[in-house]
């Protein structure tokens, strides 16, 4: 049996055992010696910040966790087991390798004042109990899907009321989250699934994913169930991991190039043209591989900037060493950008209907072209990603890495650490873990401000919603008096001990 943990901290031996063997084997393979010592520091100083934060189980220590590990360390170690330099096809190596180090260092301060000055008690609390989660869950499924389909056979253009119910749709996570939470507990831990929890993935899978072609799709419900049944320690068997395994390793092989090739046919955001696309395409999943990797080679023969001496399909999503390298040459090439993008992020903050005319700038495209990545000039609409601090380095040099970037993550970790507060205590801050896998590695500075603005509010209204109006539309759904009547009982995982016999006396 394996069970299933938020792990609160990392011991520092682990860590320098792990660091000690990436800097050894970087030796090896004739890295310089000052990058090999910063990316042994930057392991170090993450860990540690990660620690003070409180590990996975408080939404600042994910982030950390997200930026440290899909940044940077899986980059850092695809390059060991290929056998390369790690600072090979880097501009400039050294530079980027010492704003990453800078960077974990202003993280460990940010997580200590954040577990000084954040909210003891959280906002929101724990709104709902074990009486109406299975009723506030079929709610959240029955709302989740009705949104999701209504949204994609809508026009969901900026201004649109679709497109603000978009931005706050967090229902069908929000389910999978619950349902697995319920599931584990009427069970007795013996099992982590129930019908809710099957729909709402499935939603996301089939629309994100397979219609979609989002990677985002077909990862997000094995992330919230995995997040919410590692907040319950949930049991797994040698079967089930195996499994798990082979089902993971299916969706690498397959369903990665799936959805990265599938982009190229998409036809716009309508369903039905895309589900006939999507048809297409999985009655040839191995030809659908086989154009993916010709497509690849392709790109290769004028791609600039590539990390890996040849493309690795996920893996180079997996890092953002490089993206961030080619930003960086050019912000040492051309000067710093300045802080404007980081003016206009706030200005997205607020919603067309109060500003119709709202400019709408797609920053990453514009530093893709600074920075000269392969990109077509008269490309306005491609979105490429760079860092947190990839950003905050092109916009202000060393000021950004010491100052803006900072700041921003001060402002975000406060806010949810002190409106989710501890993960396994209520789910509003697995929501917010799900939301940090994506954007934390390689959704710039833009992806924080977005968070304190609508990912804050959505979390807010989708816990409120669920405490007071989802149990009443799941009973509406299931009949009243039909939902299951359990103790109620705080959402935390607790160990299950054995009782002390009773003394004698």
């Amino acid at each position: 049996m394996f069970r299933l943990t938020l792990p609160e901290r990392i011991p520092l031996s682990y860590a320098v055992i792990f660091a000690s063997m990436l800097f050894l084997m970087q030796q090896i393979e004739h890295t310089s010696l000052y990058f090999s010592a910063c990316s042994f520091l930057f392991v170090m100083i993450a860990t540690q910040a990660f620690n003070i934060a409180g590990g996975l189980t408080r939404p600042s220590g994910g982030y950390i966790f997200f930026y440290s590990v899909l940044a940077v360390i899986v980059g850092l170690c695809a390059k060991v087991v290929l056998g390369e330099p790690g600072d090979s096809n880097l501009l400039r190596p050294h530079l980027t390798i010492t704003i990453y180090m800078v960077s974990s260092v202003m993280l460990l301060l940010v997580a200590w004042l954040t577990r000084r000055f954040a909210r003891r008690r959280p906002l929101l609390g724990n709104l709902v109990g074990d009486n109406n989660l299975p009723n506030a869950t079929i709610g959240c499924l029955v709302l989740g899907v009705f949104l999701t389909f209504a949204t994609r056979m809508t026009d969901r253009g900026p201004g649109t009321a679709w497109s603000a119910l978009l931005q706050i749709n967090r229902f069908c996570e929000l389910a999978i989250l619950l349902g697995v939470t319920s599931a584990i507990r009427r069970s007795g831990g013996r099992s982590s699934f129930n019908l809710p929890v099957l729909l709402s993935g499935a939603t996301l899978f089939v629309l994100g994913g397979l219609v979609g072609f989002s990677k985002e799709g077909f990862f997000t419900p094995v992330i919230c169930w995995g997040l919410a049944a590692s907040a319950q320690r949930y049991r797994l068997s040698l079967q089930q991991v195996i499994g798990g395994a082979l089902a993971m390793a299916f969706m690498i092989f397959y369903l990665v190039p799936y959805s990265q090739y599938g982009r190229t046919l998409q036809r716009g955001g309508a369903i039905l043209p895309n589900l006939q696309v999507a048809v297409g395409l999985l009655s040839d999943l191995t030809s659908v591989r086989a154009h993916y990797k010709a497509q690849g080679a392709a790109d290769d023969s004028d791609r600039a900037g590539g990390y890996f001496n040849r493309p690795q399909g996920l893996w180079d999503r997996l890092q953002m060493l490089s993206y961030d390298d080619q930003l960086n040459d050019a912000t040492e090439r051309n000067g710093p950008e300045g802080y404007y993008p980081l003016l206009t992020d706030f200005e997205n903050l607020v919603p067309h209907v109060f500003w119709p005319g709202k400019p709408s700038i797609l920053w990453g495209n514009v530093y893709a072209h600074e920075a000269g990545i392969n990109i077509a000039e008269d490309d306005v609409t491609t979105g490429i990603s760079f860092s947190p601090t990839g950003e905050a380095y092109h916009l202000g040099r060393w000021t950004g890495i010491l100052v803006a970037a900072p700041l921003l993550w001060l402002a975000a970790f406060l806010l949810f650490d002190s409106l989710c507060g501890d993960v396994r205590a209520s789910p509003w801050g697995l929501l917010a873990l799900t939301f940090f896998a994506h954007v934390a590695p390689e959704a710039l500075l833009a992806g924080l401000v977005y968070a304190m603005g609508y990912l804050a509010f959505s979390i807010a209204f989708a816990a409120i919603a669920t405490g007071y109006v989802m149990p009443l539309l799941g009973a509406l759904v299931v009949g009243p008096g039909q939902g299951p009547r359990v103790a109620a009982l705080p959402l935390r995982s607790r160990p299950l001990r054995r009782e002390p016999a009773p003394s004698g006396d």
